[in-house]
């Protein structure tokens, strides 16, 4: 069990190492980078292709999609506006990890952007694990996955800096008690900033716009 502990450590340690040089490029770049996470159906995506066209006029925005197996995403963040965009093929990996993301911001002109998105693996546990290199952690939760999942996730809540709450607009049609959501997410995470917003309907998405702009523009 100790060997089993000590290889875990070392990966992990290893992990961290690369994620500090990726975050000293993009900060030597002038990108201010942020790391999405969410489980499978949240609302990533779609938050992207929501955030693109509207803070285009501001910032040269990149994103990094990560997906099991498909450019499904990337190919959406493209036609959506991005600058630049690619995919990372985990092979199966259930998240990102520093490598992966050194690998692609070699593909990326770092000196033509000044934000870049990461879309990471739609999961709830293992990304909260490995460390990226990102400024900000953001997780984007939805009505429709229910309102137990910070009871249910604490290692995901309690790690990250901001929380988007979307599809709001579902409030009406599904058991949702929004109250103890947030009295879970307090608890974890004490002041954290939220926002609720949809995509489908743009509802509640210019606080969410203005902070990510602030935070790009102020982080670079």
């Amino acid at each position: 069990m100790s060997e089993r502990i000590s290889v875990i450590e070392n990966i992990m340690n290893a992990n961290d190492h690369l994620a500090d040089d990726n975050h000293a490029r993009l900060d030597q770049a002038g990108v201010f980078a942020v790391n999405l996470m969410a489980s499978p159906g949240a609302g990533k995506t779609s938050l992207i292709e929501q955030t693109l066209p509207r803070l285009a006029e501001k910032l040269r925005i990149g994103v990094v999609d990560g997906d099991i197996a498909t450019s499904l995403d990337a190919d959406r963040a493209a036609a959506a506006g991005a600058r630049a965009s690619v995919q990372i093929n985990t092979g199966g990996e259930c998240h990102l990890d520093a490598v992966m993301l050194q690998q692609a911001l070699n593909q990326l002109d770092l000196t033509d952007l000044d934000l870049l998105i990461v879309e990471n693996v739609g999961n709830l546990v293992c990304p909260a694990s490995f460390k990226l290199g990102t400024h900000k952690s953001i997780l984007v939760a939805s009505i429709a996955e229910g309102d137990d999942k910070p009871y249910k996730y604490p290692g995901m809540y309690r790690g990250v800096d901001a929380l988007v709450i979307n599809k709001i607009d579902l409030l009406p049609y599904i058991e949702f008690d929004m109250e103890y959501f947030r009295k879970g997410v307090e608890v974890l995470n004490p002041g954290l900033v939220i926002f609720e917003l949809s995509c489908r309907t743009a509802e509640g998405l210019e606080p969410w716009l203005e902070w990510l702009a602030v935070q790009a523009q102020s982080g670079k």
